[in-house]
């Protein structure tokens, strides 16, 4: 039989219970112990990804036990997923990028979004590509941006890029799945015949295309409506 890393069972396990959280919000039961149970969650994904695998498992363990407690009064109706499902799914390796300089409803969404195909790994471009790329000067320092990174529960793990080869870390993370952004500059045709040149044809790559609905959801438009702000306030009158 084979052997499953604990964590992956672990990441499977807060799947499920965050599965039957998704199907009581469709049914619109909103009460003081779904927003316990959906604490918990948070918190296990959050211990997950620091590796604390004691207290992820506790606390959604407590998650699981309210939920239960739920169905069998009748209050709420949902269905556990097979294990074997859900752990398939905690296998995958989802391998997202970007600068992620001011954090914003757009990224979450994004990031959310990675984390429903798998673990998450965010690879954060450094200073000098952010400048390449954008053709300014960064604002936030690749080390800041990587800190808050790190510390959003649907991100498994975050690490620097590099400079140059953009493909290098691709080769040693190895995921199953590439999930582009809505406005990175890749075509997904050219990506994948690169990662064919390097022996990484195996990789999925897909785009997610669902924009995040509120007026700031970019970088550019939130340093615009602050230089505006600060324009303004410091008109002579």
């Amino acid at each position: 039989m084979e052997s499953i890393d604990p964590i992956i069972k672990i990441d499977a396990y807060i799947r499920n219970v965050a599965n039957a959280l998704d199907q009581i919000d469709r049914e619109g039961i909103k009460n003081e112990i779904v927003e316990i149970a959906r604490a918990y969650l948070k918190d296990s994904m959050y211990y997950l990804s620091k590796g604390d695998q004691f207290n992820a498992l506790a606390t959604i363990a407590y998650a699981e036990g309210l939920l239960d407690a739920l169905r069998i009064l009748g209050v709420a109706h949902f269905n556990w997923n097979k294990a074997s499902d859900l752990t398939r799914k905690s296998k995958n390796k989802v391998f997202v990028a970007g600068t992620f300089e001011i954090i914003h409803p757009g990224h979450i969404a994004y990031l959310r979004h990675a984390w429903t195909l798998g673990r998450v790994i965010a690879v954060i471009a450094r200073d000098s590509t952010v400048k390449k790329i954008k053709g300014r000067d960064v604002i936030i320092p690749e080390n800041q941006r990587l800190e808050v990174i790190s510390n959003i529960v649907y991100v498994h793990k975050a690490r620097l890029g590099y400079e140059g080869d953009l493909f290098r870390v691709v080769e040693e993370e190895k995921p199953n799945i590439i999930l582009l952004g809505p406005n990175q500059p890749f075509n997904e045709d050219s990506l994948r015949e690169e990662l064919r040149k390097r022996g990484l044809g195996n990789i999925e790559v897909i785009r997610f295309n669902d924009y995040a609905d509120c007026p700031l959801c970019s970088t550019t438009k939130i340093l615009k409506a602050i230089s505006n702000r600060f324009s303004q306030n410091n008109s002579p009158p």
